[in-house]
């Protein structure tokens, strides 16, 4: 090749180069935006809520499954003291570990108690259980307790038959002469309308984010309404009690419904004012993040509360509400990358250099994002701490070769190219077989592959041919395409995380794919 074609052919490779990272860096900027902007919704006119779930455990290492685990009065009055300026009423889920101090605190500061009475799977226990709550109830305040729950959602769990169900119901009733109710998914209701019988008032969960066919934030208050009036057709006379709605502000999306703070706030700033035009009575769910919930129900399991863990309300009632008014601080570790990767020799180099550094930069500070709302335990800090680093390292490897093919120079060490690739390639497969056949609690780590993703196809497009070569890599790549495209029609097209990672995954692939030719990377 002449050298006038050939500096035409690396000017216009430079130009693919820096339009692919800037494309991809404005990109992030613009979501760091959408995370800083204010998002103007709707307030709630009344001051004064109804009621919301509390339970006490969440501080690191605080867990109802630890048998160990007690709290102290003086922790639950102050947690009952803070939430007695928004709330005139709290539901628990069991008397154990504390917790029939409720009843006694919550008096102090004006409110009423929805006591909850723990039913599992094992017959003395749960005995033992009945036998304190009717204690709790008998000792507890006149006025105190608006209701027993006797079990919550133990059908849906299988733990007990409904028989076992109105026999608790009956007896608890008949030692407290307390209104009682027993709490579950609204489906489970409509499956089981002989428990109706044993109960005062019916008390139905209603969680679109978990239904089986879940709806977005937006459309959430209009489907809780359909399906109150679905169940309330089917128990005319019977009180219905919404004892569980909300929403969660971070997690896995399923399909359009989305975690995050301003969905949180959306739904329910719109559920309450719906409610309360509609006389409709309710709980919310709930008054603190769970953290030992992640455990359970992935990310998302630890974060339905109004408040933080740390007892810090999480939004306000009205006016804008934004998303993360801390994400500034992302600009700290894009600028510093950027300023590193533009350390390079030649115009073009640097330019790539702090495209690709700023970007590194900024998908790291979302991977720490996604680690802290994510991790619970050093098995899972391990987890992000492990993609942190593989993250970090791929991308400098392939800086150092994209900036060395844009010089027009040789690669230093073009095997460890492919073995980026290749590496990148089969973890994100081996992620794609988790998120496709058990991926209910599983997230999509996004972050930590972009960078890799686009430096690959980056030296895949400057190559000219496929990077990795032979039946693994193909058949590898294949795999990705396919589950990938499975993972989108899981969600219904409609999750755009989905489509995300079926991008991530096709530019991973195409390191595999096309025509093999006779040169290698290293020319």
């Amino acid at each position: 090749m002449n050298p006038r074609r050939a500096g035409y052919a690396q000017r216009h490779a430079a130009a693919i180069a820096h339009a692919v990272l800037g494309a991809a860096l404005l990109g992030g900027l613009l979501w760091l935006g959408a995370l800083l902007w204010p998002v103007t919704l709707p307030g709630v006119a009344q001051r004064r809520l109804q009621c919301v779930s509390y339970a006490p455990f969440r501080l690191p290492g605080q867990s109802p499954l630890d048998p160990a685990a007690h709290i102290t009065p003086a922790r639950i009055d102050a947690d009952l003291a803070r939430l007695a300026q928004r709330f005139g009423c709290v539901r628990t889920y069991s008397v154990n570990q504390g917790l029939q101090q409720v009843p006694a605190l919550a008096a102090r500061h004006g409110m009423q108690v929805l006591l909850g009475i723990w039913i599992g799977a094992d017959a003395r226990a749960n005995a033992r259980e009945i036998a304190l709550g009717i204690a709790t109830a008998r000792a507890a305040p006149p006025g105190s307790i608006r209701a027993i729950v006797v079990g919550n959602e133990v059908l849906l769990r299988g733990d007990q038959p409904a028989s076992v169900l109105r026999h608790d119901l009956r007896a608890v009733h008949a030692a407290t002469g307390l209104p009682v109710t027993y709490a579950d998914v609204w489906d489970f209701w409509l499956r089981h309308p002989d428990l109706a019988p044993a109960v005062d008032f019916i008390s139905v969960h209603m969680l679109p984010y978990w239904d089986d066919t879940p709806v977005s934030a937006h459309a959430a208050v209009a489907h809780v309404a359909q399906l109150t009036a679905r169940v309330q057709a089917a128990f005319p006379g019977k009180p219905v009690f919404i004892g569980e709605t909300g929403w969660p502000s971070a997690g896995r999306a399923r399909r359009d419904a989305v975690p995050s703070l301003v969905n949180e706030a959306r739904y329910l700033r719109g559920f309450v004012t719906w409610a309360q035009a509609h006389g409709q009575h309710y709980n919310l769910i709930e008054a603190y993040d769970q953290p030992w919930k992640r455990a359970l129900e992935g990310t998302v399991g630890g974060w339905w509360g109004i408040y933080d863990s740390r007892a810090q309300p999480k939004f306000a009632w009205r006016g804008p509400v934004t998303e993360d008014p801390r994400a500034g601080w992302a600009l700290l570790p894009l600028l510093l990358a950027a300023a590193v990767g533009a350390w390079r020799d030649g115009r073009s180099a640097r330019i790539c250099g702090a495209l690709a550094g700023a970007g590194t930069g900024l998908a790291l500070w979302a991977l720490w994002r996604m680690a802290q709302a994510a991790a619970s335990n050093v098995a899972q800090w391990t987890y992000w701490g492990a993609l942190g680093a593989g993250s970090l390292l791929g991308a400098w490897l392939l800086l150092d070769a994209l900036c060395a093919q844009l010089r027009g120079a040789r690669i230093a060490h073009p095997g460890r190219v492919a073995q980026v690739a290749f590496a990148a390639l089969f973890v994100v497969v081996y992620l794609d077989l988790l998120l496709v056949f058990a991926g209910r609690y599983r997230d999509w780590p996004l972050p930590a592959f972009i960078p890799i993703a686009l430096g690959v196809a980056l030296l895949r497009q400057l190559h000219g041919a496929p990077l990795l070569h032979g039946p693994r890599a193909r058949a590898l790549a294949l795999a990705a395409l396919l589950l990938g495209t499975v993972g989108v029609l899981q969600e219904a097209l409609l999750n755009p995380y989905a489509w995300y990672w079926l991008a991530l995954n096709a530019l991973l692939a195409w390191t595999a794919l096309g025509t093999r030719k006779a040169t290698r990377i290293q020319s």
